[in-house]
């Protein structure tokens, strides 16, 4: 990390450029919330107005999909296991296609009618204002994103810290100070524009890590003669000794595939868009983003280990994509790769924030607590902002003492949102029988059993938690809602119009 130090200001001059930018996002969207007028308060700060197009909505579900997770954690996890971890991190592929396919049409018809600015608002309806589906929902969403993002801060801190040399402290708070701005003032506007930008950052910073590496190496089939002297397994599917067993990567589509469904900050986006041309442009730009984003940076990582056989003294594997950056790129591309990993951070902090903004002012406070604050545009716009940046510090603060190895942290988030969200989501829109009663005991069901299952029993049949945790989910709203009164006909007309 010296010859790090050495060139700090070119390596600071594209970063900070970046960061300037985001913050310029951040005043121009504070503009147009602070012109909304006071029935469009709320759906201006927390949605956007639903006005953005295909690009911007493609970027902005991706930019939130991808996080350190990707950026860091996984190919860290690729540089241990091998190809192996590159197949199952193509699982990831079909994001933006199942999101916006499955999700994307029914959300908006069904949003724009009961004029939800919120997921919390369509479950609201669906399930008759019952206040223990939202309560439960809403503290899920809570519990599970405050993890998340204590990942995304951690692993921003250590991009800065392996980067830069500075104090983890530093990273942390400049990172997550920033990232926490532009959110608070700007709304979802800021996350969405930012996003974009964002995202096309991470496709340029992928491509570029990616053939930087080959070349290096050698050429591919050079690297892959080097990984097979290394250790024959990190040419396998199944990784080394047979870490990714077929159970295990099969669950992997369930988890970040298939499970993404029930993932609140993704379904938020399928209410995004302003038309049907902009969803369909958004799923062919999404799902081709998604692609190269996940092969280029898993491959990168699995790669890497023919070029960087030993992690430097005092780092993790978490740290490869910068010290290969560092020691394959000139400064001034060091500075535009690390804007990259950064912006894949800063897209999913700032989605995850404003919806926990949203959870806490609009779907707790105005819906059963203080319902008249609405009528205050002034107050209401102060609540939500200063809840947003409390969300920030309360998250900085909790991520001051580092846990290790990133990529577990966010696919705990993951699976626990899931298990919360994913059978609620999916049948409410889908199943005309399910019931709030169906909700709570899937909720239940699927928070309880996801937590206990991880402790004790992290590999079910082999397999990842969340496979057992949704079947239990699934058959608790099942049974709730066959021994329990079925929804309402002014329900079923309001979600199906007959």
């Amino acid at each position: 990390m010296n010859s790090a130090n050495q060139h700090l200001p070119q390596i600071w001059i594209p970063v900070a450029i970046y960061l300037i930018a985001t913050l310029y996002i951040g005043y121009y969207s504070n503009k147009i919330v602070s012109a909304s007028s006071k029935d469009k308060f709320l759906s201006e700060y927390f949605l956007g107005s639903r006005s953005f197009g295909g690009y911007v909505v493609a970027m902005t579900l991706v930019a939130t999909y991808v996080s350190a997770s990707s950026f860091l954690g996984g190919p860290g996890a690729a540089y241990t296991q091998g190809l192996g971890w590159v197949l199952l991190a193509m699982t990831q592929l079909p994001t933006a296609y199942l999101t916006l396919g499955i999700l994307g049409k029914r959300f908006a018809i069904v949003s724009r009618k009961v004029k939800a600015v919120t997921i919390i608002d369509v479950i609201r309806e669906r399930y008759e204002d019952n206040s223990w589906v939202v309560w439960l929902a809403s503290i899920g969403a809570i519990i599970f994103l405050i993890v998340a993002v204590v990942g995304q801060f951690v692993g921003g801190a250590k991009l800065f810290q392996s980067i830069t040399g500075l104090p983890y402290m530093w990273g942390l708070f400049l990172f997550g100070g920033i990232a926490l701005i532009y959110t608070a003032i700007g709304g979802f506007r800021a996350v969405a524009l930012s996003d974009a930008i964002q995202g096309t950052v991470m496709l340029f910073g992928t491509i570029l890590i990616l053939v930087v590496t080959i070349i290096a190496g050698g050429g591919v089939s050079n690297i892959l003669r080097t990984l097979n002297s290394i250790n024959p397994d990190l040419l396998t599917p199944y990784g080394v000794d047979n870490f990714i067993a077929v159970p295990w990567i099969s669950s992997y589509w369930v988890l970040v595939c298939i499970g993404i469904l029930g993932l609140p900050q993704n379904a938020i986006r399928a209410m995004a868009y302003k038309d049907s041309k902009s969803m369909h442009r958004a799923i062919v730009i999404g799902t081709v983003v998604s692609g190269i984003l996940m092969l280029g940076l898993h491959l990168t990582g699995a790669l890497s280990r023919g070029i960087i056989e030993k992690i430097p003294e005092g780092l993790t594997v978490d740290h490869i994509m910068p010290v290969l950056a560092i020691k394959l790129l000139p400064p001034w591309l060091v500075g535009i790769f690390l804007a990259a990993p950064l912006a894949a951070i800063m897209s999913t902090v700032d989605s995850q924030l404003i919806l926990m903004s949203s959870t806490i002012v609009k779907d707790l406070y105005l819906n059963y607590i203080n319902p008249r604050a609405s009528e205050d545009q002034k107050r209401l716009t102060n609540l939500s902002m200063i809840c947003t940046a409390i969300l920030g510090l309360i998250i900085i603060i909790a991520s001051i003492k580092p846990p290790s190895l990133i990529i577990w942290i966010n696919l705990y988030a993951f699976g626990g949102l899931e298990a919360t969200f994913f059978w609620m989501l999916i049948l409410g829109l889908y199943w005309k029988r399910a019931n709030a009663y169906g909700a709570i005991a899937s909720m239940i069901t699927g928070i309880v059993g996801f937590i206990t299952i991880s402790k004790f029993w992290p590999r079910p049949f082999g397999t990842h938690p969340i496979v057992l945790t949704l079947v239990l989910g699934l058959i608790a709203f099942v049974i709730a809602t066959y021994v329990t009164t079925p929804p309402k006909e002014e329900t079923i007309r309001k979600f199906w119009g007959a």
